[in-house]
C-alpha cells in the first residue's frame, strides 16, 4: 500500500512545507485550503517537480462539518487510502486582552482551530478504522503547553487541541492508529508576519525573543517533525505532543 497523506490548510506556511516535505519522499499528497488560487499553485508545482499524480487541492473550510466530510470523501477516492492526516488549518490571534478581545475573534478560533481538528478527525478515523492503520498529526502550540497572556482564546483553543489528541490516542491505540500533535512557537508563516505586522517594533523584539534561539522557527523544521511522526521511525510514538520552540519551555 503506496503512502498518502491529507493535510489541512495546505496552501502556504507550515502546510505548504509539510505537503513538499511528503512529496519528496515519495507520498501521494492531497491538500486543502479556504486559498485556492495558492492551494492550485502549489500542486501545480509539485506535480511538475515530482510526477503528474503527486498532489491534489480540493477547497474546503474545515469549521464546515459538511464541506470536512465531503473533502474527505473526495480524498479517499483520489487516494485510495489514506496513510496520514495532518490537522494543520488554523487562524491567527491578534494578541489583546482578554476583557477586550472580540467575542468574534475567540469564536472563530473555536470554530477553526478546534472544531475543525474535531470534525477532520471524525471524517478520516472511519477510513483508518476499516483499514487498520493510520496517523493522525494535529496542530496544536505551546500555548497549548503553558500560559499565553495576550492569547487566552487561541491559547484555549490549542489546549484542547492537546487533550483531544491525548484522548484520542489512548483510545485508538489497539486499532493500529497513531495520533500525535507538534506544538510549535512562533514560527515564521504568512499568519505570524500578520500578527507581527500589527504590533511595535518592542512587541516584535519580545516575540522573536520569547526563544533562547532568539529568532522565529522555520517552517521546514516544522514539517521535518511532522513527517517524522507520521513515518515508521516513529512507530511506538502515541499521544505525543511535541514541542518545537527552540527551548522555550525548557
Amino acid at each position: 500500500m503506496s503512502n498518502t497523506v491529507v493535510i489541512t490548510g495546505g496552501a502556504s506556511g507550515i502546510g505548504a512545507a509539510a505537503a513538499e516535505h511528503f512529496a519528496k519522499r515519495g507520498y501521494r499528497v492531497v491538500i486543502s485550503d479556504i486559498n485556492s488560487d495558492d492551494g492550485h499553485a502549489l500542486a501545480q508545482r509539485l506535480n511538475a517537480e515530482y510526477g503528474a499524480e503527486t498532489m491534489a487541492f480540493f477547497n474546503c473550510d474545515v469549521s464546515d462539518k459538511e464541506a470536512v466530510q465531503a473533502f474527505f470523501t473526495q480524498a479517499q477516492a483520489h487516494l485510495g487510502h489514506i496513510s496520514v492526516a495532518v490537522n494543520n488549518a488554523g487562524v491567527e490571534y491578534p494578541p489583546s486582552p482578554l476583557h477586550l478581545t472580540d467575542d468574534a475573534l475567540f469564536e472563530q478560533n473555536i470554530d477553526i482551530n478546534l472544531k475543525g481538528v474535531w470534525y477532520c478527525m471524525k471524517a478520516v478515523l472511519p477510513y483508518m478504522l476499516q483499514q487498520g492503520q493510520g496517523s493522525i498529526i494535529n496542530l496544536a502550540s505551546v500555548a497549548g503547553l503553558r500560559s499565553a497572556p495576550m492569547i487566552a482564546g487561541y491559547s484555549a483553543t490549542k489546549h484542547a487541541v492537546v487533550g483531544l489528541t491525548k484522548s484520542a490516542a489512548v483510545e485508538y491505540a489497539r486499532a493500529g492508529i497513531r495520533i500525535n500533535a507538534v506544538c510549535p512557537s512562533f514560527i515564521d508563516t504568512p499568519m505570524v508576519q500578520r500578527v507581527l505586522n500589527e504590533m511595535d517594533d518592542k512587541g516584535k523584539r519580545s516575540i522573536i525573543g520569547a526563544s533562547p534561539m532568539h529568532r522565529l522557527g522555520q517552517v521546514d523544521e516544522v514539517a521535518a517533525a511532522i513527517v517524522w511522526l507520521a513515518s515508521s521511525e516513529a512507530s511506538y510514538m502515541n499521544g505525543h505532543c511535541m514541542t518545537l520552540d527552540g527551548g522555550m519551555l525548557a
